[in-house]
């Protein structure tokens, strides 16, 4: 990682034109560049990563990792927005092995990355948890995130999009809309 890598993460991309994202009782969309596990018939919580290093992505990927290990019933996964070489190494740092699929959920905006309270609670989790920046080697700050919980169907039955950096997904309440507690 060089300082010229962690100055680009700094810089906004040409935003994309995306799609919505998938709203509750709808199917979920399908893409040749994702593969969903559907033909097994369990449920999948799935989480759109921000990039590799942020400390907001580490405690979303550690809280995935907790509900995956007590839910075996339900596939779990994690989409980074990070090269395929980079997400490895930030895993391999993290504590975890996972097959990652890398694609776009969409750019945010300096509000999202830069308001107060995401600014505060990045300062909570280096003081409460130890969580703390690690080195931007791909992928870029303005990424966002979004989780989703989808049926044996293929049906969306729970979905949360950032709307700030800060924010981690409950996946209790996945889970719960899935039918299993948490």
């Amino acid at each position: 990682m060089t300082l010229q890598q962690e100055a680009n993460s700094w810089l906004s991309p040409k935003a994309l034109v995306t799609s919505p994202a998938p709203e509750v009782g709808s199917k979920a969309p399908t893409s040749s560049k994702l593969q969903l596990p559907r033909s097994n018939g369990k449920p999948c919580v799935i989480s759109f990563l921000r990039h590799c290093g942020c400390p907001f992505t580490e405690k979303t990927f550690d809280q995935l990792r907790k509900a995956a290990a007590e839910n075996h019933d339900v596939n779990f996964i994690a989409i980074s927005h990070s090269s395929e070489e980079a997400t490895e190494k930030w895993v391999f740092a993290v504590g975890g092995e996972w097959d990652v699929t890398v694609i776009s959920l969409s750019i945010s905006n300096l509000w999202h990355v830069l308001n107060p309270w995401s600014l505060y609670s990045a300062f909570r989790l280096a003081w409460q948890e130890k969580i703390t920046n690690r080195p931007t080697e791909s992928g870029n700050r303005w990424q966002t995130s979004g989780s989703f919980a989808m049926d044996g169907e293929g049906v969306v039955r729970w979905s949360k999009v950032a709307n700030a950096a800060d924010e981690i997904p409950d996946f209790g309440e996945a889970l719960k809309a899935l039918g299993n507690e948490a």
